[in-house]
């Protein structure tokens, strides 16, 4: 049991005292308080891996991205908040998920593969407008770069260094995601 009270508002809260506090416990073994941790964090998480592994990857992902904060409890400092130490810390454990994945594919499609996206017109408006479903008909390196760059808000250079490959190559695979998305949304 836990030695520290919470009330059922503050569990609910993101407040980066709260999740210090449940991190601590939580690293001393506490299971409720990692529970805690894992309900406020977890849907922001699964989006992550599912924006950029595709569905069919995401929730193993996201428990594999929750086994290993639980092992790493003890290196949360409390330096950065815990939200944000779980992030980078997810997304590793997505990066090397997508490694995985990228040696039985070609990571980055070449310029004159036209993925089925930018083909299909037969596609009912409805489906069309749904981001989640060209997210995840984009080549994956295209996907990767829109996720990180546009919705997590990495910078071109973070990119890079996180996906091992050039800034250029970064903004290239950007815009390419732009363009796909903005012919499969038209």
């Amino acid at each position: 049991m836990s030695t520290l009270t919470i009330s059922e508002s503050q569990t609910k809260a993101t407040s980066p005292e709260v999740d210090r506090a449940d991190a601590r416990l939580a690293a001393r073994g506490d299971r409720d308080a990692f529970e805690r941790l894992y309900h406020r964090h977890a849907a922001r998480i699964h989006t992550l891996a599912r924006r950029m592994l595709g569905p069919d990857e995401a929730d193993e992902a996201t428990q594999d991205a929750f086994v290993r904060a639980w092992s790493k409890l003890a290196s949360f400092r409390g330096d950065a908040a815990f939200g944000t130490w779980l992030h980078r810390l997810a997304l590793n454990v997505i990066l090397s998920r997508r490694a995985e994945l990228a040696r039985r594919r070609q990571r980055f499609a070449s310029e004159d593969d036209v993925p089925e996206v930018a083909r299909s017109r037969s596609t009912p408006p409805e489906a069309r407008l749904d981001l989640e479903t060209a997210l995840a008909r984009l080549p994956d390196g295209a996907r990767e770069v829109f996720v990180l760059y546009d919705v997590e808000g990495y910078k071109h250079e973070e990119i890079a260094g996180l996906l091992g490959i050039s800034v250029g190559t970064s903004k290239s695979q950007l815009h390419r995601a732009r363009m796909l998305l903005r012919a499969h949304l038209a």
